[in-house]
């Protein structure tokens, strides 16, 4: 594929499950030690480490899932992947956009969760999209601008694919819905998940309100995440076995229609950690064996998608959620913290869940910009080799990129105070009132900033 045409893709999407890996590892942040300051709703610090752990695992299998996508081959007796073990390539090839999906859900609904079962207000749209928009936005744009200029050298270029880009209106186009920087298309759904989140999120609030039965309330929540994830579920089956409509209709499998399941899973387990508080925390036993099914299901539904329009190939992602779901609940709703705990939050791994949507945003550029220098290997053979030359560009570059555009970008986000207002940095404090001690009034002064909240990776 040219890297002139405007295309990201690193190779025609493959046979067993069509499309790109990868999301933004998630734009809702969680808080760690000297780190970023924990989103709306988020858990306590230290099951923050281990969602940043989580993020980190999942933004390294992304990029070894495109390296192993620019690796396949094709010719007249079909596709070949650069690992021709079929359980190692179940392995390396285990999708984890879901995770991302569900996570992102998860940390954001937990205070809309906690409004309306519990009580208590939830921040205002304006402040809530502020805080997204300066997460998301100002390393995206950049990122789409570079890659675009470089892929467009004479004007006007395709500026249908960059007006698409810049309006995250790219996951509705069949045929630039993986240009310029391919796995993007996952950013349209985020951006979408936040409109949808602040419609929905107050809804249920006022809707939860009047109930005097918390049980009642759980129920009205729980209720409506089942409906938002059983939706895609039946577009899905209504146009792949109704229509018949093929897996490379990307707009069709892509969109917010077909994959807002793996929000409302993130959703659903919110409700469900708010609902159960303290309560309905399992055990070593019974959480081992959590995470061992929920790993071992994912695994075998990665081996049996042999084929992009088999059952489990059409019904994969919805599965998947719900998978990671278990996984997340198993994690972060535990008695007791062990050695899955301490792997997740190791260092090395929180920090590189800190950048990892700079490693999201720009590991695939960089996996093509080598590739046409010749810094790669040619042969499938070398696809050990690439992975490890994409990684010791692409993280450091990430760690560059998070200090130099991420965290400064998300100082704006003091801009706005809580309710959304423009925050007033030289106000002058109020006069004392009548009687006050000498000494006890105070004048003008500097005001004192609050601690930088740094955007989380």
């Amino acid at each position: 594929m040219s890297a002139t045409d405007g295309r990201a893709t690193a190779a025609p999407a493959r046979p067993r499950r069509a499309g790109r890996k990868g999301a933004a590892p998630d734009p809702a942040g969680t808080g760690t030690a000297g780190g970023p300051r924990p989103p709306e709703g988020a858990p306590a610090r230290s099951r923050a480490r281990e969602i940043e752990g989580f993020r980190g695992l999942a933004a390294l299998s992304t990029v070894v899932f495109h390296v192993w996508q620019q690796y396949f081959r094709y010719d007249a007796a079909g596709s070949h992947p650069p690992v021709s073990d079929p359980f190692l390539g179940a392995l390396i090839s285990l999708e984890v956009i879901d995770l991302f999906f569900v996570l992102s859900a998860y940390l954001l609904t937990l205070s809309y969760a906690r409004a309306a079962i519990d009580g208590g207000s939830v921040r205002p749209a304006r402040a809530f999209l502020h805080r997204r928009a300066v997460r998301i936005v100002p390393l995206y744009f950049l990122a789409v601008l570079v890659v675009w200029s470089l892929r467009n050298p004479t004007l006007p270029g395709n500026w249908s694919d960059l007006l698409a880009h810049l309006t995250f209106t790219h996951v509705f186009d069949r045929e630039q819905i993986f240009y310029t920087i391919g796995p993007t298309w996952s950013l349209s759904l985020e951006m979408l998940f936040y409109l949808a989140l602040v419609v929905l999120g107050p809804a249920a609030v006022r809707l939860c309100r009047p109930l005097r039965r918390r049980a009642a309330r759980v129920a009205v929540c729980a209720a409506g995440c089942g409906l938002l994830y059983v939706l895609p579920v039946l577009w899905i089956a209504v146009a792949r076995y109704g229509f018949g409509v093929p897996h490379t209709d990307w707009p069709v499998y892509f969109g917010p229609q077909a994959r807002f399941g793996g929000f409302a899973a993130g959703m659903a387990l919110a409700v469900l950690t708010v609902a159960l508080g303290e309560r309905g925390r399992p055990g070593t036993g019974p959480v081992v064996a959590l995470r061992l099914t929920a790993l071992a299901s994912l695994y075998t539904l990665s081996l049996l998608t042999t084929h992009p329009e088999n059952v489990a190939s059409t019904f994969y992602h919805p599965a998947a959620s719900l998978l990671w779901a278990v996984l997340l609940y198993a994690t972060v709703h535990t008695r007791t913290r062990g050695r899955w705990h301490r792997m997740l939050s190791a260092r090395w791994l929180t920090a590189t869940g800190l950048i990892s949507y700079s490693l999201f945003i720009w590991h695939e550029p960089i996996m093509l910009e080598l590739a046409r220098a010749g810094l790669l290997p040619d042969a499938q053979g070398g696809f050990p080799a690439a992975v490890a030359v994409v990684l010791l560009v692409s993280v450091p570059a990430a760690a560059l990129s998070y200090w130099l555009v991420e965290y400064p970008s998300g100082l704006l986000g003091r801009l706005r105070d809580g309710r959304g207002r423009p925050r007033d940095f030289y106000r002058q404090p109020d006069p004392a009132p009548a009687g006050t001690p000498a000494g006890a009034s105070s004048g003008p002064r500097t005001p004192v900033p609050e601690r930088s909240p740094q955007p989380a990776g």
